[in-house]
């Protein structure tokens, strides 16, 4: 054989196989590597929208969980406000009832005061009366009179 055609005919065999490539290989594989491109692409685009929009939740969730401590604040203040207006009305009843349990007890003490004070002027005016009914029944003596206040002494202890 000959170099010569060897190579010429290598050379065409080649060219056919370029050819065919090129032809029927090539378009099925450069559309894969495109789809391929593009699929990445849109992952990559998705992947930025999905980081964009976890950066705006974060911001929205961070505004929401202001807004819901200032609420919780005004709640509290509120409630703190209102405790003590409770507290203060407590108070201010307790009050009331204290002062008219005291006047009322002052009534009944005024009251067991003028009783008691009527029934030792009753016993005082009983005891006069026995003092004095002793007194005349018997003899007019100093010694017996003496004995007679001693015994209405021991009467009024």
């Amino acid at each position: 054989m000959n170099i010569n055609f060897t190579l010429i005919s290598q050379a065409i065999a080649f060219s056919v196989f370029i050819w065919f490539t090129v032809k029927y290989v090539w378009p099925p594989l450069l559309r894969a590597i495109e789809e391929r491109q593009k699929t990445i692409a849109d992952g990559l685009a998705a992947g930025e929208r999905g980081r964009h929009e976890l950066e705006l939740a974060s911001q929205r969730s961070s505004d929401v969980i202001k807004e819901a401590k200032q609420r919780a604040s005004e709640i509290i203040l509120q409630a703190e406000k209102r405790a003590s207006e409770i507290v203060e009305e407590a108070k201010n009843t307790a009050k009331g009832e204290g002062d008219r349990i005291i006047a009322g007890a002052k009534a009944d003490i005024e009251h067991e005061i003028y009783s008691a004070r009527e029934a030792l002027r009753q016993h005082a005016a009983q005891l006069a009366v026995v003092g004095a009914s002793k007194i005349l029944r018997r003899e007019v003596d100093a010694k017996a009179h003496a004995d007679l206040l001693a015994s209405i002494e021991d009467d009024l202890k």
